[in-house]
């Protein structure tokens, strides 16, 4: 059973996947603070209805005692806060290599404006010697950093039943190493989980953590899409191949179901600030992972187009965007990759997708399932849906586990 700490004031920046999962975790023992600037989000938070589409998160909000205020206002809920978590988005920019943490640098501003007294927790995933760097460029030392490590569509399962927690901190300071230490207590507080492994380690170690596990999962991914090409390419049984790699307890059978690449928020952006992070340093492994999944999504590509020359027809439908099942983001997925490779060649493209009505990228989006189907020459998915049974002869892809 984990100690229960005092009550605390705690303002998390931003409601999304780590923002929205964060607060719901820290407002069972804790008055939190969630600061969004979409009013729409805000409402449906003090509605007790969840912004994004998380089972966990749904069921605490409508069943759990919590202490939880959505706000637009960062300075009522900044002001008095003793600690303030920042989940701010951090786009890779293609143009400077590198993650766009303006968003991250707003807050740090207003945190300091409106609480110079608070510890401030950086979740957003930044680029190594990021803490550092901005500790000294704002003149603020009360900040840690704390990775998150969680699914999209399981973001708060992976904070109750977290594989670890580690913090950032300036270990020369012995102000922030307590500070650390009573952020990690908070976290595991909250969490179901009992006898959660913890690290404490340098801003910059803790940071690199982050890259390089999201790094080996993007590596792993790249291994079993490579696997499955050479299988396809070759007519072998793909998940013959992998069942029996996989049986051995040195390889595993997570993160082995081949896919169109690896997408998601994370994956893309963190192997390339990785990638960018490692300029002077002799690599080759976290190039080709990046450069890997490019080949993947063209090598997919090339399939679509040989089934859709074999059937004759000149449409390709999309099922569903996103990369996984069960999940609402679309953000870097792999299919929209695809898509743009397909439409590249000519080939005419459109979507079902229940979630998004009229167009998307500027390809047109078809609600009713039968005409899509009836429609499309070649359907494309990801992952398997049983909806897709009646028209399976119609259906190209590489989901083999029926799992994500």
């Amino acid at each position: 059973m984990q100690t229960k700490s005092r009550r605390r004031r705690i303002a998390v920046a931003g409601t999304g996947y780590v923002g929205m999962s964060v607060a719901t975790l820290l407002a069972q023992h804790n008055e939190v603070w969630a600061v969004d600037i979409l009013p729409e989000k805000v409402a449906r938070i003090n509605r007790r209805e969840s912004p994004i589409q998380d089972e966990y998160i749904e069921k605490y909000l409508a069943e759990k005692d919590l202490t939880l205020t959505a706000t637009l206002d960062a300075r009522a809920a900044y002001t008095g806060a003793e600690f303030i978590v920042v989940a701010a988005p951090t786009n890779y920019d293609p143009v400077t290599h590198y993650f766009d943490t303006s968003a991250v640098e707003n807050v740090l501003r207003l945190a300091k404006e409106y609480a110079p007294e608070a510890v401030i927790v950086i979740k957003s995933t930044i680029p190594v010697g990021y803490t550092k760097s901005i500790r000294e460029k704002l003149g603020i030392q009360r900040i840690l950093f704390s990775p998150e490590f969680l699914r999209e569509s399981k973001a708060l399962y992976d904070n109750l039943y977290p594989s670890r927690i580690v913090v950032g901190t300036d270990l020369k300071n012995p102000e922030l190493v307590e500070a650390a230490h009573t952020f990690a207590g908070l976290l595991a507080e909250g969490a179901v989980k009992e006898h959660i492994d913890t690290l404490f380690m340098g801003y910059t170690e803790a940071e690199a953590v982050k890259l390089f596990a999201n790094t080996y999962l993007a590596l792993r991914v790249s291994f079993f899409n490579e696997l499955d090409s050479y299988a396809e390419l070759n007519g072998l049984d793909a998940r013959s191949i992998i069942d029996g790699v996989c049986l051995d307890p040195r390889v595993g059978t997570h993160y082995n179901n081949p896919s169109f690449g690896y997408g998601g928020y994370c994956l893309p952006k963190d192997t390339k600030q990785l990638l960018a992070d490692f300029s002077g340093v002799p690599q080759r492994m976290i190039q080709a992972v990046v450069e890997s999944n490019d080949v993947r999504k063209e090598h997919i590509a090339e399939r679509i187009l040989e089934k859709l020359l074999a059937v004759g027809g000149a449409t390709v439908g999309v099922y569903r965007l996103a990369m996984k099942a069960g999940s609402d983001n679309f953000r870097e997925s792999a299919i929209i990759g695809v898509m743009e490779l397909l439409k590249a060649k000519g080939v005419q493209v459109w979507i079902y997708e229940p979630t998004v009505s009229g167009s998307y990228l500027g390809y047109p989006v078809e609600g009713d399932f039968d005409r899509f189907c009836a429609g499309s020459s070649v359907i494309i998915t990801n992952r398997w849906e049983e909806q897709l049974e009646p028209v399976r002869e119609k259906v190209y892809t590489r989901d083999l586990f029926g799992r994500n």
